[in-house]
């Protein structure tokens, strides 16, 4: 998997799927122990909607992002992945228990280390490889500056991987190394949802996310010139063509032609003195 850790030599299972199908279209959601709200909002909101969509949703089973996104993927009723830094037969941390056993009832419960096997310490560094290289592509949610969540980003793009982050507040302490993670690679993708986490690791052309766009008006629609000769109406009174030609830059055979068009699209109303902008539209009283 890189440099610094031997790959696994094998892996010891709990629950009913095989592992290879399990992982075959998966996303990793990892981030903080101690998240903010927004961080575990976000999470459930990530693990929910990958699992809506037939993803595999993989974490490490640990208390805040890892448990929020687990949960997310259960309520959708989807496949979610557990890979545990000691032995299958004792989840830790034990706060999580009830949660362990829904996975192991519906997902997997994954480990490189033998029943029995301790949560010590350099187990949950070791096991993250296992996190970035089994999925398609690492979200990280949350992150403080020294964070294991980080070390996952770091090792999913190590091995080819897509590593994406979640932005969170600047004034937030859990949002200084998936900060980072941005400024330090370039590779490293900022996404807001479900639909950017897709098209990232999604089929190429076939997983896009919409453009966002602003609320669409009217004058949307308007070439130059009619969108000039609009802007170029007074607030209030009428104005003669002669004079909003020559305001709006267009000869005044153009501003007639497009003066009938706005009139038809009931942006102006045509008076003795001139044109002026069309009142308001008022709402209908129902009745």
């Amino acid at each position: 998997m890189d440099g610094e850790t031997a790959p696994p030599l094998c892996f010891w299972v709990r629950g009913s799927w095989p592992l290879g199908e399990a992982l075959e279209r998966s996303v990793a959601v990892v981030g903080a122990r101690a998240a903010t709200g927004y961080g575990q909002h976000v999470a459930t909101e990530l693990g929910y909607g990958l699992a809506e969509r037939d993803w595999t949703v993989v974490s490490g089973g640990a208390f805040g992002i890892d448990a929020a996104a687990h949960r997310g993927a259960l309520t959708a009723g989807g496949l979610t992945v557990a890979v545990l830094a000691c032995g299958v037969d004792r989840p830790y941390p034990m706060g999580n228990t009830a949660l362990f056993d829904r996975i192991a009832d519906t997902g997997l419960l994954v480990s490189e280390w033998p029943p029995g096997a301790e949560p010590l310490r350099p187990r949950f560094l070791i096991r993250n490889r296992v996190i970035a290289g089994g999925t398609l592509g690492t979200v990280v949610v949350e992150a403080s500056a020294r964070s294991g969540a980080t070390q996952t980003a770091r090792r999913a793009i190590y091995t080819g991987r897509v590593a994406m982050v979640v932005p969170g507040p600047v004034t937030s302490a859990m949002s200084v190394g998936a900060h980072e993670l941005l400024r330090e690679f370039p590779k490293a993708r900022l996404v807001t949802g479900v639909a950017h986490v897709l098209e990232e690791v999604g089929r190429i052309g076939a997983d896009l996310a919409p453009l966002s766009r602003g609320p669409q008006r009217p004058t949307d629609a308007l070439d130059d010139d009619a969108r000039s000769l609009l802007e170029a109406l007074p607030r209030r009174g009428a104005m003669g063509v002669d004079r909003l030609a020559g305001r709006a830059g267009v000869d005044v055979r153009t501003a007639l032609r497009k003066l009938s068009l706005l009139e038809e699209l009931s942006m102006v109303v045509r008076r003795d003195d001139g044109y002026a902008l069309a009142p308001p539209a008022t709402p209908r009283r129902g009745t």
